[in-house]
């Protein structure tokens, strides 16, 4: 297992199904937040749910597809993490997500883990293309795509369904070359 040091002595690492009890309780404090912003599969209730999401993830990671990082806080409280939601090395493509509960907003800590995700797919596995979609009016999440340095590539008119209530998405992406690129520019 790995941990990586992020800002302010927070650290991202494998979220893993072992973590069930921590991540339901974490999804106890964070639901309401981010329910109208992840897709609804995502938002787990009880341990068992969290222990299903964790499950799913494994397996997916497991076969080289998506793959999932908490953040915890120096004190230990994971608040949030880091996603690749979906994962295509012979594709060269992949996507990246996120999600916090509020006391993880604010810190920089969701566009620094999203950048070590990026680093390793695009260092590490030869990624060409990274994506990431979002709901049109997540200002938050729209702007951590612009500080990756993501180009916004087009809107998806009502493709995002939430409470049976239609939304615009958009779409995002960075190339291999443009994140190199940036390397030197980064804040992280």
């Amino acid at each position: 297992m790995f941990s990586l040091p992020l800002r302010g002595g927070a650290l991202l690492r494998p979220l893993e199904v072992r973590h069930a009890e921590e991540f339901a309780a974490h999804m106890d404090r964070a639901r309401e937040h981010i329910r109208p912003w992840v897709g609804a599969g995502f938002v787990t209730e009880g341990v068992e749910g969290a222990r299903g999401t964790l499950s799913r993830y494994a397996e997916r990671q497991a076969a080289d597809g998506a793959r999932l990082y908490g953040i915890w806080l120096a004190d230990g409280t994971l608040v949030g993490g880091v996603m690749f939601t979906d994962f295509d090395a012979a594709a060269g493509t992949c996507e990246v997500g996120c999600w916090t509960e509020p006391a993880g907003e604010g810190r920089g800590l969701v566009t620094q883990a999203c950048g070590v995700l990026l680093d390793w797919a695009f260092g590490e596995r030869a990624v060409h293309r990274a994506e990431w979609h979002c709901r049109a009016d997540n200002e938050r999440s729209a702007a951590v795509a612009g500080r990756l340095g993501m180009t916004l590539e087009g809107v998806r008119r009502e493709a995002w369904t939430v409470g049976g209530v239609r939304h615009d998405a958009q779409a995002w992406a960075v190339l291999a070359p443009e994140w190199r690129a940036l390397a030197g520019r980064r804040e992280w």
